[in-house]
Formats: C-alpha cells, structure tokens, sequence
C-alpha cells in the first residue's frame, strides 16, 4: 500500500551520491529545466570528496524541494469517491455516519436524531519506508539520472492515498463499515424500529456486466443504479441519490464506456444509459469481473481516507552519529500516519460480477 513511498527510497540510494564533485552527468542533470543543480555542493581535488553535515544537509533540503514540487503538481483522482478526514488524535469515531437528519417540516418540536448504537472507530496506522546507504556510495556514485528521479518519486508518492482507496474497494466485499455489516451487502438494516420497522436493504449485486441488449444492461448496470436511486433513511424517506461514476478494472472498460457514451446498445438498439455517469477505470482493482456504482455529488463520500500526518520527507545524516561512525550508514525516509474506512454504504452499489 505504501508502495509510492518505497518508491521514493529507492531512488534516494543515488541522490545521496549528489553531494559530490561536478561531473558531467551532474552538469547535464542541472542544465535540465525544473532540476536544481547539486554541483554546488561538490568539493574538487584528486583526494575526492568532502562529505560533510553542511553539505548533505543542503543536498537534503534540494532533494527535498524537488520532491515536494513533484508531489504537489502529480494528478490524483480519488478524491472523487473519497472524502479527506483530518484526524487530531491517535483514532477517529465515525458513528456519525448513522445520523445524518434529512430535512423535515416543523411542526411541533424539532426531532432530535440520535447516535444509534453503531461504533465504528478507526485507528491511524504509521506508515514508514527507510534505507540504509553505506558512505561509500556517497563518495564514489555519481548523480547522472537521480534528479529526475526524484520528480518521478515525488510523482510515486502522491499516490498513498489512491492506494489506500483502492485498497478499501478490493476489500468492501469482506470488510465492516459503520453498522457493522460488509460494506457491500445484501442485509443492511434500514428503519427506526418504530414507525418504520427495521428492513435488510442491499447495495451487493452479483450480476455481470453488460451492454449486449436492454435486458443484460438492466440486469446489472440498471439494477446498481435503480437500488440507489431508491435507497431510504431510516424514516423511510428517499434520500434523494443520483449514482454518477461507474468504477471497474481494465477488463470491463470497453463496456462500461459503452453503457456511459454509446448511442446504441451491443445489438443496435438504442442505449437509454447513455450520459447517465462517468467512467473510472482502477488499474488497482484485483477482481476482473466485478464494478462499482458511486455517487460523487455530495459533500460526504463513499470512502474515507483518515489523514493524521502526510508524508514527509526525513533523513538521519549526522556525520558523527553511531551509524555514521560504525556503520558508514546515512538513513532516509518517509513517513506518514493515515488510513482508510468505509463512508455512507447507500452511496455506492457494486457488483461481484460472477453471475
């Protein structure tokens, strides 16, 4: 899952080799637009370099730079279906989820939704890549491609989150949410126990996907859209849902491009899904066969990626340090607490897609 920040590291084997003498593959990488030039830092003599706290520290504040830039202009899209929660603390409580009040005429006094019995709390994970490099490669590597490779690794980076979404999905089949049932599906209790009796309600479908005629299309795509478009409170008041993104693997792009863009069906007849969602194709996604139906419009999201402390980038280069000193040993890192949880169920559907 942390993937992009491993990615970083590896890349950081070579850019310590940056505080080194101008070389041509340094003059090369510096005369590149956007890539800041090292050589700076370099020291010349036949005894070779000088590796010291000053110079690796300005080394570390360009590679930082470089990575920081790369990182904040890479493209992201997962905060289509999920929504960023700042976390103070060392966990978040999102019972929340379970009292979200419609808005109702008043008459008489106000009713008071309370916290229903659900508690599903989420605890921040620590997130850590770190590498060792011997001092000896500082001294003799060369800074050649490294430069643009911290632009790639910033690039890497940015996709943590992206990650954990799509590690949320791959599991929603088989994980709890916040009324204590998978994610998806088929028994999700709906109704207040009182004027509305409690109902078991899915948002889990089987069917696979297909835009070969009118009936196979409503069979699937139709059947995630219709089920939430009729979802209800616990009142048993429509929630008033309009489900406009339809994610799935590689395998199922041709054909939900086709449900989403086509004027007509696989049999020539006329498609009455076109325009009706967007399409997302999640190269993540390990099913082949199975698709999800989200609803992006509204404030709060399907999917939540908890954000305690964004990566960042961090180094243990003290010259005189024990690892410095027994080892030869320079360290770099990056560090982060964050995790994923599960949203509002009734803003998605999904499909296993295996019939």
């Amino acid at each position: 899952m942390f993937k992009g920040l491993c990615s970083l590291l590896l890349c950081l084997a070579g850019f310590v080799g940056l505080a080194i003498l101008v070389s041509p593959e340094a003059a090369t990488a510096a005369a590149m637009p956007g890539l800041p030039d090292f050589g700076a830092f370099g020291v010349a003599g036949m005894a070779g370099l000088i590796v010291n706290k000053a110079n690796l520290e300005a080394v570390f504040i360009n590679i930082k730079t470089t990575f920081n830039r790369a990182f904040d202009a890479a493209p992201s899209d997962w905060e289509k279906t999920t929504m960023k929660i700042p976390s103070g603390s060392s966990q978040n409580n999102y019972n929340w989820l379970s009292r979200f009040p419609k808005m109702r005429e008043w008459i008489g006094d106000k009713v008071i939704k309370a916290l229903a019995a659900f508690k599903y709390i989420v605890i921040n994970k620590d997130w850590e890549a770190t590498i060792a490099v011997d001092r000896n490669d500082i001294e003799d590597d060369t800074l050649g491609i490294y430069a643009i490779q911290a632009q790639e690794a910033g690039f890497s980076a940015k996709q943590l989150p992206g990650e954990i979404d799509t590690d949320l999905k791959n599991g929603a089949f088989a994980n709890t949410c916040y009324d204590g049932q998978f994610f998806y599906d088929t028994d999700h209790p709906v109704g207040n126990g009182a004027e509305v009796p409690v109902a078991s309600v899915s948002n889990k479908f089987a069917a696979v996907l297909s835009a070969a005629n009118l009936a196979a299309v409503e069979a699937s795509y139709g059947a995630l859209r219709h089920a939430i478009m009729n979802f209800t409170d616990d009142e048993g008041r429509k929630l008033g849902l309009v489900p406009d993104l339809l994610e799935g693997p590689p395998a199922l792009e041709a054909v939900m491009n086709i449900i989403a863009t086509a004027d007509k069906l696989q049999d020539n007849n006329p498609n009455p899904y076109k325009g009706t969602c967007t399409v997302k194709v999640n190269a993540g996604l390990t099913s082949a066969t199975g698709y999800m139906l989200h609803v992006t419009s509204r404030p709060i999201k399907p999917f939540i990626y908890q954000e305690r402390k964004a990566p960042v980038f961090v180094q243990a280069t003290d010259p005189s340090s024990d690892a410095v000193f027994m080892r030869k040993e320079f360290k770099y890192g990056a560090e982060a607490r964050a995790v994923g949880a599960y949203g509002l169920w009734q803003l998605s559907a999904a499909s296993t897609g295996q019939g």
